[in-house]
Order: structure tokens, then sequence, then C-alpha cells
């Protein structure tokens, strides 16, 4: 095996590849849609951070990133790289042997880049790469998980009302929506996500035109799930997909049933509407997310990270 800068002469060969992973990830989930094939990977000859992997003359794997870029997961003073769903693939049963060897050499790259965080996005199901990563220093961060439109099962909640949001009354789901991003704060979850103003959340429901339920209690805004054309990969491009980008229920009122319902209309109305997929992203450090996502939507990528010792990094100016 030898390892070798990624260059536009391996574009054809590794999206062959990565399409070749993606199937075998769709096999295991098989909502994930159909494509074509995966993303033009041309970006990624251009900023001298991917490699790939030959046996002889063939290519057995590929491992490029987007970046450096500052403020790593939107609000850390770490510069990162983030190799996306897509951007790295291998093939035969040696996988993990191929990803150790590619990202010695991919590693050393990002470092004389100056980022000190690594973010790899892998697929659900190659547990032997992530089991690789995992001795390498890295931990799981966050999660994609994909359903198709069929309705779950949600208790009547009564007592509480739910009506779907307009972007005339958007601005009464915003303190929610702060609340939200303010839990993020908490332990084991430890991540910063500025409030929003009532001029950001307007342009955003302007410029997005998302669809959202709210619950209400005694006539006040307890709960609410929002869903956008949007998502954190290429299935986003898809035909028929949506992507939840926030749920948040009130701590008094969880466990009975609420965030189900939302989550129901918020199927209902979509489905009605001509979708037929809805994902959602989310991070493995966030215990109450994770447990409800998990019981309704199926993962298909883990993301790996590994932060390492600024110290080590050269002194760039980016």
């Amino acid at each position: 095996m030898h390892i070798v800068d990624f260059i536009a002469a391996h574009i054809e060969q590794a999206a062959c590849i990565a399409k070749q992973n993606y199937e075998d990830e769709r096999c295991v989930v098989p909502a994930l849609p159909h494509i074509d094939t995966v993303p033009d990977l041309t970006q990624y000859t251009k900023n001298g951070l991917g490699v790939a992997a030959f046996d002889g003359d063939n290519m057995i794997g590929f491992l490029c990133a987007v970046g450096p870029y500052k403020n790593a997961f939107r609000s850390t003073d770490a510069i990162g790289v983030f190799s996306p769903m897509g951007a790295n693939a291998s093939v035969g049963e040696n996988r993990a042997n191929v990803y150790a060897h590619m990202y010695q050499v991919a590693g050393e790259k990002w470092v004389q880049a100056g980022a000190s965080s690594h973010a790899i996005c892998l697929y659900t199901h190659d547990k032997e790469t992530q089991d690789q990563f995992f001795r390498y220093g890295f931990g799981m961060r966050c999660i994609d998980a994909i359903r198709e439109m069929d309705e779950i099962v949600a208790l009547p909640c009564e007592g509480y009302t739910f009506n779907k949001v307009s972007v005339e009354n958007a601005l009464a789901v915003l303190p929610l929506e702060n609340m939200l991003h303010r839990s993020y704060l908490n332990s084991p979850f430890f991540m910063y996500r500025s409030e929003l103003s009532e001029t950001e959340w307007t342009e955003y429901w302007e410029n997005c035109q998302p669809s959202c339920f709210v619950a209400d209690f005694k006539s006040e805004p307890i709960a609410f799930i929002i869903a956008e054309l949007d998502g954190e990969n290429f299935i986003q491009d898809t035909p028929g997909y949506q992507h939840i980008t926030g749920l948040y229920c009130l701590p008094e009122h969880r466990g009975k049933g609420v965030s189900q319902k939302l989550l129901n209309l918020l199927i209902q109305d979509l489905s009605a509407n001509g979708f037929t997929r809805l994902g959602v992203d989310y991070e493995s450090i966030n215990p109450s997310g994770s447990g409800f996502w998990q019981k309704y939507f199926t993962e298909y990528t883990h993301s790996v990270v590994r932060r390492i010792d600024e110290h080590a990094v050269p002194q760039k100016n980016l």
C-alpha cells in the first residue's frame, strides 16, 4: 500500500468507491434514497488536504477534507478540518487498516495547515473503521439519521393544543428556540450557541420557509419542532427530503408524549405535501436528544472527532 496526494486524476475511481460505500450502508438502512453518484470531488483537489491509497495501480481508498476553517463546531477557538460523507471511502475487507494509513498521512497535512480539530464522517455500520479511529484518539460527536414518512404512535396529550406555525406568528416560538440554545450548555453537552434576535429569527423564516409546529399549555408555548429543506450532507439534495433542525420541550412537560405528538404532526404535514423522507442530525453528547431520535430514526453516519494538542500545531495565520 502506498499513500499519495489526492489529485484530479483520482476523482473517477474515488467516486466509484464512495458510491459503493454508500450503497453498502443503504443495504442496512433502506430509508436512504437512491443516488446516481456522489457529489463532485473536484473541490478536494484544491486545498492539498486529501490523500489516496493504492495497491499497485488500484485505488483502495481516499480521505479528503474541507478546510482549514476557524471556529470549528461554530463556537470554539480551534481551527478545524472536516471530511464529510462522500469525501472518504475504502474498499475491501481491510478498510480499517487502509484508513489508518491514510489518516497518518492526511493528519500530518491537516496539522501543517494549522488544524487542531479533525472530524471525519463515517458510515454507522462500518464498525471496524470506527474502532480504528477510536484507537487513534477520536471520539463520536455527531450522528445523521433518517426515516420514511410513516406515522408514529403518539399519545392524545390531553390539556395541550397543537398548531402549525406561520411566518406571521413565528416570533411566538423564538423564546423556545433560545431555550434550546441555552440547553446546549448543560453537562455533558457543553456546546455554545448564541441566542437569536427577533431580526435574525424573522430573516431565517423568510429565507428558509420552514415547517414548524408548536404545543401550547394553558395558552403558553411549551414545545416546538421545526424542519426545512436542509441537511448536513448530500442527502439534502435528493427529491422529497426534509430535515429537522430543532426540537425543544420545557423540562416540566417532558415524558407526556408532547414531542412524539409534534413529530407525528410534522410527518403528517410533510407527507401531505409530497415529502417522502425525513432526516435529523444530532450530537451523541446530548443524552436527551439522542435518546429521543434513536427511537424514531435510523442512524447512518457517525462523525468522529479528535482535538489534538494545539501546541503541536504550527502557528499559522488563517
